[in-house]
């Protein structure tokens, strides 16, 4: 829109101010030549072209603009290059001043003051009355509010561009003045100190970061970065790295800025960067059990051709692990990977996530356009997680593209080509959808060209054991923690455990214990709740209990489980003793204690 359209209501007011005020009719026009405000017959046409919208034509709107110089037109009906609007058998315009709005060397549009009647043309005659002077003024006025305009606008995207900053770090931050009141604020800072920005805004650093290194900052100008600070509140106390500029204005210090992270979180970035695999491979993928093995040895032979896969299996049994090894063994390896998670992104933007857009193709939209996930993809791989929430109007286009490696941007008409391998993945039963209309079995059947099911952990106990140690180093290193394993009941319950949440579940309960492990080993009180307390045990919270007999109570129940699995047998025994890691004699020990008929 234009400087002019911007300002609409404006232009309209001045437009039948200059009629009352002068007696004549009044149409102003923007840089387009689009009618913003007018009175009588040019009222009606608002939001029309004048002139055709011709603004490099000859006639009077256009030229003046062009020019920047007002002209006088004191013969309308006779003059050659005047476009008039009035129907044949009407009032014709008789005459007319037109005059440049202006600011700086731009010119904004136009005013036109004119006469339809020999009265009006009388008064715009009367030299005396100075009209072309009266016009210009009124040309500085709208150029002035137009200008205030762009100046509040201007504000306030700045303004938009500062919080989207603010919002958009994962630190906590604190703008204060110079002399330590809190003026500005992000959410993460509201998170952090558990109250609100109405809380903290307004409020003296002191209130919240008693004795900070930043007051110091406000007197010497003098910042720091990454300084360790610990402050305490009523309720926890918070450790921080901190870092603290000062703000300067014409050589004076004005404020400062303070930007904080938990300490664990930024020990954890660290981590994440030292860890980070950029290329995964089928040796990442823990685990020795035949279930493990038959689906990686299949994973391998997938990653030799181009074929669409499916995977198939649990929430958390590693499907987004297995797409990547599979791209990373392929021949596409040095392309890219693009991941979508189709549940994440909602569904009135994941047409354009996915294919892109062209500039002005709905409100919002970039106007450079964008890029798709699928044109990123390009030379390498796209994995569609979750593909089982893809909407189903959207199933029809990825079909599409499935079939010919094209598709179009939305909002654009040409037809983008893409070398691409598609690998899908979902926890849900696609066979299940198709029977009730909820996925297309067109599209299922060209995804699950190579099916690929990844077991549940429960199918692959003998795993275990290794995951847990693999994830106990991981969370050693990241913890700066010597625990050198898990208790014999331990390791018994989560061997027994059904995992649900699967692998992703295993690697949540070994950190768990990680963090409230008391010695070396991970004991029992260090195991979630809800292992305890999962479908399988029979044993009764009993708070008049202690820990010791909750503990032996815990140990019968494993036991007599593995006995009845197993039998009574001196070999069945046996067996029991080395899956619970325990030596024969320590068993018929336990079995004694523990009064279990044998």
């Amino acid at each position: 829109m234009s400087l002019l359209g911007d300002i609409a209501p404006s232009v309209q007011q001045v437009a039948e101010a200059i009629a009352i005020a002068v007696g004549v009719e009044v149409e102003i026009v923007d840089n387009e030549l689009t009618i913003i405000g007018g009175t009588a017959i040019y009222q009606d046409r608002i939001g029309q072209k004048e002139e055709g919208g011709r603004v490099d034509g000859n006639y009077l709107y256009a030229r003046v603009m062009r020019t920047g110089k007002t002209e006088y037109i004191e013969d309308a009906i006779n003059y050659e290059y005047y476009d008039s609007v009035v129907p044949e058998g009407g009032e014709r315009e008789l005459a007319e001043i037109c005059t440049p709005i202006k600011l700086g060397d731009q010119v904004l549009g136009v005013i036109g003051m004119v006469a339809i009647n020999e009265q009006q043309k009388a008064i715009l005659l009367d030299k005396t009355r100075r009209m072309v002077g009266f016009a210009e003024k009124m040309a500085d006025l709208l150029a002035a509010k137009a200008a205030q305009q762009e100046m509040l606008e201007k504000s306030e995207a700045l303004l938009n561009e500062v919080t989207t900053v603010l919002e958009t770090t994962h630190e906590g931050i604190f703008a204060i003045d110079k002399k330590g009141y809190i003026l500005r604020c992000n959410s993460v800072a509201e998170t952090l100190f558990n109250t609100t920005k109405s809380d903290l805004v307004g409020s003296h650093i002191s209130k919240f970061m008693r004795g900070s290194p930043a007051l110091e900052v406000l007197r010497t100008g003098v910042g720091y970065t990454e300084n360790e600070e610990i402050y305490s509140t009523d309720t926890d106390k918070l450790h921080f790295i901190v870092t603290a500029k000062p703000m300067m204005q014409d050589g004076e210090i004005i404020g400062a800025v303070i930007c904080f992270r938990d300490i664990m979180e930024a020990q954890k970035l660290v981590y994440n960067i030292k860890n980070r695999a950029y290329k995964y491979t089928f040796n990442d993928i823990i685990g020795n059990s035949e279930p493990i093995r038959r689906a990686i040895n299949q994973a391998i032979l997938t990653a030799r051709g181009n074929s669409t896969v499916l995977i198939t299996g649990e929430s958390g049994t590693g499907k987004e692990m297995f797409a990547k090894a599979i791209h990373y063994a392929s021949a596409r390896s040095k392309g890219p990977f693009i991941t979508v998670n189709c549940g994440a992104i909602p569904e009135n933007l994941l047409e354009s996530e996915l294919f892109g857009y062209e500039k002005g193709a709905f409100t919002g939209a970039s106007d450079k356009g964008k890029a798709g996930k699928f044109e990123l993809a390009n030379g390498g791989t796209i994995f569609l997680d979750e593909i089982g929430d893809m909407p189903l109007h959207l199933q029809v286009k990825i079909l599409h593209v499935l079939q010919n490696m094209r598709f179009e941007r939305v909002g654009g008409n040409k037809t983008i080509i893409v070398d691409i391998r598609v690998i899908a993945a979902t926890n849900k039963d696609l066979e299940q959808m198709i029977r009730e209309g909820a996925f297309r079995e067109d599209l299922y059947y060209r995804l699950s060209v190579i099916p690929l099911n990844i077991p549940p952990l429960r199918e692959r106990k003998e795993d275990i054991k290794m995951l847990m140690y693999h994830f106990l180093e991981k969370y050693n290193n990241f913890m700066n923690k010597r625990i050198t394993g898990f208790s014999p009941e331990v390791e018994a319950i989560y061997r027994e455990y059904d995992w649900p949440g699967n692998v992703r579940e295993l690697e949540n309960a070994v950190e768990y214990g990680v963090n409230m492990a008391f010695g070396d080993q991970i004991g029992i009180d260090a195991v979630p709740a809800r292992l305890l307390k999962s479908d399988k045990s029979t044993i009764q919270t009993n708070d008049s209990l202690t820990l010791g007999e909750q503990i032996k109570l815990v140990e019968k129940e494993i036991i007599s489980n593995k006995l009845k699995k197993y039998g009574t047998s001196g070999s069945a025994k046996d067996k029991v003793a080395k899956e619970l890691g325990l030596s024969r004699a320590t068993l018929y020990r336990k079995l004694a204690e523990l009064g279990i008929q044998h």
